[in-house]
């Protein structure tokens, strides 16, 4: 490895990996030093896409975590060992990209937050959603006063979670998947969340959280597959596939997000901003910038309209992190944000079992 550049590995040879490694190849600042996984010939294979040579494959994790010259480490396993691979990274003393979700329980963001408050590491979770072209015009132009003062926010992830996703098997389960917005509506709330903020690059803090569960697909042994448009066999979900939430900011603003994965659809994504001075649907806005305005202004950019990771803005994530390490400064989207965005989550499973509003922050300072 060139001393100019900092070390990488990669944890985990999943389908998101091949991103996180093609980001970090593309980065000037960094390169994948190794992989581990599991499975051997995950690691190769991965590489052999990236075309890497020369690099060094682990299939014990600990050991990958004493390879000479990782500086960074991408935990891109399942779910439900993601609090466990990242507390070792900390541990070990290394900065860490965290897929989302981060955790599978308020105790584990607590243990996680220990580890890299400890180490004094830096931090990034994949809300990849941030860099997304739209998301990043939305929230200049929100900074730039385009809707005025936002009273209400609405983000909606409609996707159909199901067997022909390589990590349906884990993420079905109660045990290791949890809910649906922990598995994947936690971008919604994310969203959620950056969009309610006014600064360009602030999220805002939410205080209250009610909702709601429901729809039909739990324990159904059906699903739908879009692909081919038709139902087919399949393993059951072991939670309800809708989840729907009502959220107090607490700077005044309110929010709507919910998760479907029962939907008869392809993916899809809305988002909706309402100010006093306009309004942002998806990439069309009404503004008190455009006098005269007879309709819609359409922003002509890439939509969060596709599930494909190969579709998500990974290298503006990773150049984002390598910029955050470089410069000594923490990202926006680092691990104590990501526990406020996770904090919603859980707070709507509370909420849903209580029947009854949730006051955050859940977890202290």
């Amino acid at each position: 490895m060139s001393k100019e550049k900092m070390g990488v590995l990669i944890h985990g040879a999943g389908w998101v990996s091949s991103q996180h490694i093609g980001a970090f190849q593309n980065n000037p600042h960094t390169e994948v030093v190794a992989i581990s996984s599991r499975s051997l010939s995950s690691c190769q294979k991965r590489a052999e896409e990236a075309g890497i040579e020369g690099i060094e494959f682990y299939t014990n994790y600990e050991q990958a975590l004493r390879h000479e010259g990782v500086d960074i480490v991408s935990v891109c396993t399942p779910q439900h060992l993601h609090a466990e691979n990242a507390i070792a990274a900390a541990e070990a003393g290394k900065h860490i990209v965290i897929e989302k979700p981060i955790a599978i329980s308020l105790d584990e963001m607590k243990a996680m937050r220990r580890a890299v408050q400890s180490a004094n590491v830096k931090t990034v979770v994949s809300f990849v959603l941030r860099w997304n072209p739209l998301f990043e015009t939305i929230k200049a132009m929100v900074a730039d006063n385009t809707v005025g003062d936002i009273y209400f926010v609405e983000a909606d992830y409609q996707h159909d979670i199901s067997s022909w996703w390589t990590g349906y098997e884990a993420a079905r389960k109660k045990s290791t998947g949890i809910s649906a917005f922990l598995t994947g509506g936690c971008h919604a709330v994310d969203t959620l969340r950056w969009f309610a903020g006014k600064g360009q690059y602030e999220p805002a803090d939410a205080v209250e959280v009610f909702a709601y569960s429901g729809g039909y697909r739990k324990g159904l042994d059906e699903e739908y597959d879009y692909f081919n448009h038709t139902w087919k066999k399949a393993p059951p979900l072991e939670y309800d596939d809708f989840e729907i939430c009502l959220v107090k900011f607490a700077n005044g603003v309110l929010g709507k997000v919910s998760v479907n994965y029962g939907c008869v659809m392809p993916y899809m994504f809305p988002i909706e901003i309402f100010g006093n001075r306009g309004t942002i649907k998806d990439n069309r806005v009404w503004s008190h910038k455009y006098p005269g305005q007879k309709g819609w202004v359409e922003i002509p950019t890439i939509l969060p309209d596709s599930a494909d990771v190969s579709h998500h803005p990974f290298q503006g994530q990773m150049d984002h992190f390598v910029e955050c390490i470089l410069s000594d400064q923490e990202s926006h989207c680092n691990l104590e944000d990501a526990i406020k965005t996770h904090e919603i989550v859980f707070a709507v499973l509370q909420s849903c079992e209580a029947k009854e509003p949730i006051q955050l922050p859940l977890i202290s300072g």
